[in-house]
């Protein structure tokens, strides 16, 4: 295999993953940022990012010769055969992918970038944007490739190295064939497309994931009022191989730093061509629904007679959108949190990513504890709202005899009903009929 010289641009979770990654591959990357500070710390080999295997690759990229950071895309693109841009895409007040920072690299690197070289948009972008830089690089001697990113945190390392499919898109054959060597080392079916196909698959799939949560999220309602149970339906469902049993389990909502900018962006990019994508919108809307549904479930549960959670003090386990990351941007725990707060309710939460929570503040009236077991301390009710597989294994005794009520909402039925019940606690799941205490708590 011959290795590649290559330029990463943006040393988020995309950058810094496919930087390290692609050195791991054996090639010589070199990642940019515009924070100084940042850059050093990466030189270290200090990963501020929690990402299980990340900083492990990052050092042993470092230790090998092939990984370095550097300050600005300028330096980085001197000499590199192939350059990714990974630099953030927010959504704009249109809904639409805001590409200012990828306009501004563009820009940047223009005159810089070697003859036969290749530019690759590695961040999430919308259709028509490998057309957007082609005209802005104004050169016939640099190819345009897109090649959109399918990374899930907390298993991002994994799915870069072991991914289900490389979606490759270019007009220039030989571009597209140079961005499929860089993948050599990785099992994986490359699926070679035009750029703009390969910008909506992107799109068309975070928003199907999100679809498909939201349908499950609705049947769970469903099942809680005709006595069914969530479980049991989405195991018989998912052995349909039309189905899949992937994105079946029902949760608080979903969240994160890409299905609800992707759901939005893809209505942004179908209404500017004036088409009307109601089953994405509905989506979003009926993710909504279950966020406000929970934080009603959990007042009907924990607050007084007429429900009101004016001074009921509330512990919540896990902050972040889903566990195995540090990640606050649009969690639904936090959704949910805002709304008890909202309610009147006293709040007292534990995460164990908090030490290294940076991406966003908490909002105002979360006191966060160390210990998951203080969080019930007081509580009129117990709230898990991020699956963390540690909070399985707690001390529902210790759990029992702190909480002013004994009642726990599991909102991703991540818990074992039987042994909170053991320890005098009434289990309430989502789309499932609650489990009471046992009458003897041992």
């Amino acid at each position: 295999m011959h290795r590649h010289t290559i330029a990463v641009i943006g040393t988020g979770y995309v950058g810094l993953t496919a930087g390290a990654c692609l050195a791991q591959l054996g090639h010589r990357v070199v990642c940019a940022d515009l924070d100084p500070v940042k850059v050093a710390e990466l030189n270290r080999g200090d990963v501020r990012i929690l990402e299980e295997g990340l900083p492990e690759l990052v050092r042993a990229g470092l230790d090998a010769g092939r990984l370095r950071f550097v300050i600005g895309a300028a330096d980085a693109v001197r000499g590199a055969r192939t350059v990714f841009i990974c630099v953030g895409t927010p959504t704009g007040p249109d809904g639409r992918a805001d590409l200012t920072a990828v306009d501004a690299v563009v820009e940047e690197i223009r005159p810089l970038l070697e003859p036969d070289s290749v530019l690759v948009t590695k961040s999430t972008v919308p259709v028509g944007t490998a057309a957007r830089i082609t005209a802005a690089l104004g050169r016939t001697d640099v190819g345009v490739v897109s090649n959109p990113e399918f990374l899930r945190e907390g298993t991002s390392v994994s799915d870069f190295l072991q991914p289900d499919r490389v979606v490759i898109g270019s007009a220039s054959p030989w571009a597209a064939a140079q961005v499929a060597e860089l993948y050599a080392g990785v099992d994986a079916p490359v699926v070679l497309a035009d750029a703009a196909s390969a910008e909506v698959v992107k799109y068309a799939a975070n928003c199907f994931l999100a679809v498909k949560l939201s349908y499950v999220n609705t049947l769970a309602e469903l099942c809680e009022q005709v006595g069914a149970d969530i479980g049991r339906v989405t195991a018989a469902l998912g052995q349909d191989h039309r189905v899949g049993g992937a994105f079946l389990r029902p949760g608080p909502g979903w969240g994160g730093s890409c299905l609800p900018k992707d759901t939005r962006a893809l209505l942004g990019t179908a209404d500017s061509f004036g088409i009307d994508f109601p089953l994405v919108r509905a989506a979003i809307d009926t993710n909504a629904h279950q966020q406000t549904r929970i934080a009603a479930k959990i007042s009907r549960l924990c607050g007084g007679t007429d429900g009101s959670l004016a001074g009921v003090r509330i512990g919540l386990l896990g902050l972040t959108f889903k566990a195995g990351t540090d990640d606050l941007r649009d969690s639904p725990a936090l959704a949910i949190a805002t709304e008890l707060a909202r309610r009147g309710a006293e709040l007292t939460a534990h995460d164990p990513a908090v030490p290294v929570i940076r991406h966003a503040e908490l909002p105002a009236g979360i006191t966060v504890v160390d210990d998951p077991h203080q969080a019930a301390n007081g509580a009129s009710g117990l709230v898990l709202c991020t699956e963390w597989p540690h909070y399985r294994g707690l001390d529902w005794t210790r759990v029992a005899a702190g909480l002013h009520r004994p009642v726990v909402v599991d909102t991703r039925n991540h818990l074992d009903p039987r042994a909170l019940s053991a320890a005098g606690l009434a289990w309430h799941g989502t789309g499932t009929s609650p489990v009471e205490p046992a009458l003897t708590p041992v």
